[in-house]
């Protein structure tokens, strides 16, 4: 009963526009604390893995701690949130290999205080001008889907255009600046971090498993695996990244799409039989796109549209919002029943529409509307899970590596970017002497030629990377993001009813024990075999709540490792005094720091 009191006082706060005292804050009833395992009691706060980051001028949370440092640093040498995220990014890409790279693609959103306005940008790259799906099927010789190794899943790389793109309108210091960090850690070397070091050598072993389905893997070898993948502490270089950085600082951005490194991509790519082409680089161009909001109990969570799959929080958030889900304890069974359920909805309708929007007409106004979230809900049985959910008729998931960060500035500016290879580092295709892996994005597409997400020339394949915003009366409250596949509709869902309706502070409802669903149809077109799927959920779920769960009809895995979780930053806004807290992911590397 204290629990849904205090939860209830800091919804009635936060609707108020008054900052809630979480230091203070008692842990909820249902809460796994640090003494429940044996780890050592807190003052305050039993149940965050630490304390939240508060700093008046500028904040900075991503997966590493030496980039975050590096963003810190950016800012105080009067960079804006921009500059700072992408120097972050770029040193990632060094540091954080196993989950993105200049190989990738990057979306992100802007909190621009000079417009009062939320600025979003898709910088995914397209498949191949010259390959028909005809031919993407002979080269396949018979196999039904697109494999993630070699040369078949790549596609035009974004990132380094989205760089430019975001500097041009936001950016304050000159890009040799940004990039000198990231250039001198890839010269000199950097100690190796305990979760990124586990994830090269799962890498590692992915890739010797599958040795058969690249290309050419010599050069991968050379970069990441020589003579085996880092451990934890050990230092750790990549000079041939550091050149192609330097090439990018002094030349700018046509040395990526067509200059030096365009060249040497495609003079690889023809060396390997691979089908991208200095055509295709020279013709990519990054998108300015507007956000889309869904209003949940006071607040708006703001998402970019596809070919990304951010819109299915919105479709979770525009079911959920009817359930009034405060009424009961986070750990009951009847949340999570609601979560997955709606989840199950929401992903049947990404898999039969969400794709590349100059290719499918993606009918995103009926989606979102207030109507069909309602619809959606009454399809929900409170008591037991749907056997065979089904995606709305409109009237006219894999897991993935990726990173976010966020980073916020004294001026106001927020920035939430996601930045993704996808599965397993990328494709395990590191061109000649660049020292970084083309990704696998294009595993994404399907082959059905009825499908939305349907393979053609020049196409950007359905993405899974989505940053994110909470937002309250037209004023940025939080940028955030969860990285992780499938995972991140889910995990930005959960985050935001963990604040809002459990009020949770921004570590707190991070380290908050999670779920993924998994199964059901999906954008490649498989998944019908499968319709309810699994609900994966962590340790901390009460041994009676998933009792209740499996009676209900959900097929419940409890796991570990922590791994399909994802990865949370986060950087909550004061809404009176402007203060910033940061909040960083237990389940990775992460700091968040701020000055």
């Amino acid at each position: 009963m204290c629990s849904r009191f205090f939860a209830t006082l800091i919804l009635y706060l936060c609707c108020a526009g008054l900052a809630p005292n979480w230091a203070n804050a008692a842990p909820h009833a249902d809460a796994v604390t640090s003494t429940d395992i044996g780890a050592g009691g807190r003052p305050v706060g039993q149940a965050w893995s630490r304390s939240p980051v508060y700093a008046a001028n500028g904040m900075a949370a991503t997966a590493q701690p030496l980039a975050s440092q590096i963003a810190i640093d950016i800012l105080k040498a009067g960079g804006s949130a921009v500059d700072a995220a992408i120097a972050a990014n770029a040193a990632l890409g060094l540091m954080e290999p196993t989950g993105n790279g200049i190989g990738g693609d990057l979306f992100a959103i802007v909190w621009d205080p000079k417009t009062q306005q939320l600025h979003g940008l898709n910088a995914s790259g397209r498949s191949p001008k010259s390959r028909t799906l005809e031919q993407l099927r002979q080269q396949l010789g018979g196999a039904t889907s697109i494999p993630p190794l070699g040369h078949l899943p790549v596609t035009v790389p974004g990132t380094v255009d989205g760089w430019f793109q975001l500097h041009q309108r936001f950016g304050s210091l000159p890009m040799q600046s940004l990039l000198a960090p990231a250039i001198r850690y890839a010269r000199e070397g950097f100690p190796v971090s305990p979760v990124i070091a586990y994830y090269f050598q799962r890498a590692e072993a992915a890739f010797n498993r599958r040795i058969a389905m690249i290309d050419e893997f010599d050069n991968a070898r050379h970069t990441y695996f020589q003579p085996r993948a880092p451990k934890a502490g050990e230092v750790f270089r990549n000079p041939d990244l550091g050149k192609t950085y330097a090439i990018i600082a002094q030349e700018g951005r046509d040395a990526f799409y067509q200059g030096t490194v365009a060249k040497t991509i495609d003079t690889y790519m023809r060396r390997i039989g691979g089908d991208l082409r200095l055509a295709d680089l020279a013709a990519h161009k990054s998108e300015w796109v507007t956000p889309s909001c869904a209003a949940y109990r006071g607040v708006e969570l703001c998402e970019l549209p596809p070919n990304g799959q951010g819109f299915a929080a919105l479709q979770m958030v525009n079911i959920l919002r009817h359930a009034k889900l405060a009424k009961w304890p986070r750990d009951d069974p009847r949340v999570w029943h609601y979560l997955t359920e709606a989840k199950r909805l929401a992903f049947e309708d990404v898999a039969k529409y969400y794709a590349d929007p100059e290719f499918a007409n993606v009918p995103t106004e009926w989606l979102l509307s207030e109507a069909y979230g309602k619809a959606r809900f009454d399809l929900i049985d409170p008591e037991r899970a749907m056997p065979q959910p089904q995606p709305g008729d409109a009237k006219l998931e894999a897991a993935g590596d990726t990173t976010y960060l966020t980073v916020a500035d004294s001026n106001g500016m927020m920035v939430s970017l996601i930045q993704s290879n996808y599965r397993g580092m990328g494709s395990g295709l590191v061109p000649d002497g660049l020292g970084f892996m083309l990704q696998d994005r294009g595993e994404l597409f399907s082959l059905d030629p009825n499908h939305a997400n349907v393979y053609a020339p020049g196409k950007r394949p359905f993405h899974t990377i989505i940053p994110a915003f909470i937002m309250r009366d037209k004023i940025p409250l939080m940028s955030f993001g969860l990285m992780g596949g499938s995972m991140q509709p889910q995990g930005h869902v959960q985050i935001l009813i963990n604040m809002i309706d459990y009020g949770m502070n921004p570590q707190e409802a991070g380290d908050a024990a999670r779920m993924n669903h998994t199964g059901g149809r999906q954008p490649t077109g498989d998944g019908e075999e499968d319709l309810l799927g699994t609900l994966h959920m962590e340790p901390g779920v009460s041994a009676g709540t998933v009792t209740a769960l499996e009676k209900m009809g959900h097929r419940v895995e409890i796991v570990h490792d922590g791994v399909m979780f994802g990865g949370y930053q986060a950087i909550y806004r004061d809404p009176e005094t402007g203060v910033y807290i940061g909040a960083t992911e237990m389940r990775k590397d992460g700091l968040a720091i701020g000055y």
